[in-house]
């Protein structure tokens, strides 16, 4: 409120506020330096579409033009504007609107070694795999032709929190380098500590040349994200004299500058993160016993029109359960899945984490119960 009452709103492109400045300054030093420049928005959409455009106005400063192709991932999703909607590969979400969409986007399989990494494959073989599929697709664009590789360190509303197998985002980053093009990470939703780690990168051994901040960096209290840029993006505009040709109303608001860095200053303050690795740990331990065996989780297809992601949601959050869960509907395995996603806050603690699992298992066992029973009253 300090803020709102010292200076609620600047226009971004004429004046400065002392708010963005502290929020810019964090997110660099707590990056060692590594990013150079933040731009604050207000939705991982906008974050990504910017993210997209500075990738592509990089390279006019750098005298290479030609460079308008983009390399994304099938099970995807990067936003749901124009831009950021043709660069994801959710099916669902793209749909009403695939006569829209703009060239220049070539896509290749996601990561996930539970759907893809065949029998008796090697780590080294499968990530060796992963590589040719980029190395196709930058010879099918053109190589000189690619801006960008998009990617979601950890996949998040178009599969399910699906992480990248270890040695991925190296060999992905070292194809990238060979042919020249830059690496975006999107972080909307994993990242600012989502993880563990502040970046979820910091776990992959890779840094991106321009990275999008989201949901973990206000946590819900007003609107926030961010286009981070590192030092080479940066060296680039500033051996220009250029600007970035981008904005938005509301971009690098007062207030949510200052509610995005007092959140960032609370999670410091009472070490939450060190929580975020133990009970995202514990979590993980316990859905897999409780579920690993579970005939209804795993590969087995389900007619989409049961929208049965939709049932455990509902039934989650009636009595007795009380408890809210994410749930996506035909877009795991390329359409022919449901998934539901479990994300507790920072702050959870032991007890909570097993009351959760607890109930979860219990509504997978009433949702998959009352199927076989056929007594089960499917959404409309």
């Amino acid at each position: 409120m300090s803020q709102v009452a010292t200076i609620s709103y600047v226009p971004w492109g004429f004046l400065d506020s002392q708010s963005r400045r502290d929020l810019s300054a964090w997110l660099s030093q707590n990056s060692d330096g590594y990013f150079k420049k933040a731009w604050i928005t207000s939705s991982g959409s906008e974050a990504m579409e910017g993210a997209i455009k500075l990738a592509r106005e990089y390279f006019v400063w750098t005298g290479e033009s030609q460079r308008v192709n983009f390399i994304a991932r099938e099970e995807s999703y990067h936003g749901i504007t124009l831009g950021t909607l043709s660069m994801g590969g959710h099916l669902i979400r793209r749909g009403p609107f695939e006569s829209l969409m703009f060239p220049g986007v070539y896509r290749i399989p996601a990561c996930n070694t539970y759907h893809q990494k065949l029998l008796g494959e090697t780590d080294e073989e499968f990530i060796s795999r992963k590589t040719e599929e980029l190395e196709q697709a930058f010879v099918q664009a053109g190589p000189d032709t690619v801006a960008a590789f998009v990617v979601e360190p950890v996949v998040g509303a178009a599969s399910g929190c699906v992480p990248s197998f270890p040695g991925y985002f190296k060999a992905m980053n070292a194809v990238c380098d060979k042919y020249g093009a830059l690496l975006i990470l999107d972080e909307v939703m994993c990242g600012m500590g989502r993880t563990g780690t502040l970046h979820a990168w910091e776990q992959e051994g890779v840094t991106p040349d321009i990275q999008a901040i989201g949901k973990g960096l206000g946590g819900g209290s007003l609107p926030a994200s961010a286009i981070l840029a590192s030092g080479k993006i940066i060296q680039a505009m500033e051996a220009k004299n250029a600007t970035f040709t981008h904005g938005h109303t509301y971009m690098d608001h007062p207030v949510v500058c200052a509610a995005a860095l007092r959140v960032q200053q609370i999670i410091e303050r009472d070490n939450l993160l060190p929580n975020v690795q133990s009970q995202g740990q514990y979590l993980e331990k316990l859905l897999r016993s409780k579920l690993l065996n579970h005939p209804n989780v795993g590969d087995e297809p389900f007619d989409p029109a049961l929208q049965l992601a939709r049932c455990v949601h509902e039934t989650a959050l009636s009595e007795p359960y009380n408890m809210a869960l994410y749930f996506g509907q035909g877009c795991a395995g390329q359409g022919t899945g449901d998934h539901i996603m479990v994300m507790p806050a920072y702050d959870v603690t032991r007890e909570i984490t097993e009351t959760i699992v607890d109930k979860f298992g219990a509504v997978i066992d009433d949702v998959f119960g009352k199927l076989e029973r056929k007594d089960f009253n499917f959404p409309n």
